[in-house]
């Protein structure tokens, strides 16, 4: 068994990607396999890897490939699932891909398609397709162009796990094959699968052609930058949850003073409304007495006038009562 294995983000862009016949060839066979239509001339626009990928928050391993209609493919084995949102980032790398086309003195019309193509080991979405087109579309399916040829960006998944490994090869389409060899190519000829492939399938030769150039030592060197890529990835996505958790407990903190600003703010407009109503009871209280003390010298100035020999009526041109008023204060 060799160490092979094209699950690995430098074998594959190595095997795919080099600039030579064989890899071309082989790459033109992916894309008609998985893109289901029929591809005669490709260019790879970055077929160099990556050197320094330390401080990359997303080492591009990806090929970038135009076509001869300038029809640009983003092709992208995604080995392992990371924590960063995979759906959101590769629908971010389609636009990003879509918005890069120079259209400076041009109409839109002019614009080309562009289709980012991502391997998958693992399944996201929950249907049986092994194969999957996200396109623009609004709700209900309604597409948002008239006709399929304005459909320029298009998002084409390829969910590894979905093949049925022990299925035979007769009832397998192109598209299991080719997805089985990358899953278990690393076996060689020690699979009964791979061995009926490798002899009879003038696809899967091309691509075992183009593995067995790959030598024990450059296999070695593959593997130890995968792992020194993913683990990079995973640091670069450690430190990012850190800042994200030290941006939520800053939030929280600041949510958590404005709150309690917030409920000193409460219990001092109580407090003060504590103090007015304590001042209101005040006022009227005294405002009651003084009533209380006017009514007082009123009635003691009533019962003098009276004992001094006052009439009611010239009693009652002194105050402002009238005589019915005066005779009740002289009963009292």
């Amino acid at each position: 068994m060799r160490s092979a294995n094209l699950l690995n983000d430098f074998a594959f862009k190595y095997v795919f990607g080099e600039d030579c016949k064989e890899a071309n060839d082989a790459l033109k066979s992916l894309l008609t396999v998985f893109l289901e239509r029929k591809v005669n001339h490709v260019v790879v626009k970055n077929s160099e890897i990556v050197k320094d990928y330390s401080k990359m928050k997303s080492p591009r391993l990806d090929l970038l490939v135009e076509f001869d209609d300038q029809t640009t493919v983003d092709l992208e084995m995604q080995l392992r699932q990371t924590k960063d949102n995979l759906p959101i980032r590769f629908s971010y790398y389609l636009a990003r891909l879509h918005g890069s086309q120079d259209m400076e003195g041009k109409s839109y019309g002019q614009l080309k398609e562009t289709i980012v193509m991502i391997f998958f080991n693992v399944s996201i979405f929950e249907n049986d397709n092994i194969c999957n087109t996200f396109r623009l579309k609004c709700d209900g399916d309604l597409p948002f162009v008239k006709e399929e040829k304005e459909d320029r960006m298009k998002l084409r998944t390829i969910e590894m796990p979905k093949v049925d490994l022990n299925k035979s090869l007769e009832d397998m389409n192109e598209q299991e094959k080719m997805i089985y060899y990358f899953l278990n190519c690393h076996k060689g000829m020690e699979d009964s699968k791979i061995k009926v492939m490798i002899e009879n399938d003038e696809v899967i030769q091309m691509l075992e052609k183009r593995v067995e150039t790959i030598s024990d030592d450059r296999w070695k060197k593959i593997i130890e930058d995968f792992q020194k890529l993913h683990e990079n990835e995973e640091r670069i996505e450690l430190q990012l949850e850190l800042e994200e958790a030290q941006r939520q407990m800053k939030e929280a903190r600041k949510e958590k003073e404005e709150a309690r600003k917030e409920k000193e703010e409460a219990y001092k407009e109580k407090e003060e409304a504590r103090k007015e109503k304590e001042e209101a009871r005040k006022e009227i209280e005294e405002a009651r007495k003084t009533k209380q003390d006017a009514n007082k010298q009123l009635e003691e100035m009533v019962h003098k006038m009276y004992e001094d020999g006052l009439g009611l009526e010239q009693i009652s041109a002194y105050c402002s009562l009238n005589v019915d008023e005066i005779e009740v204060l002289i009963k009292s």
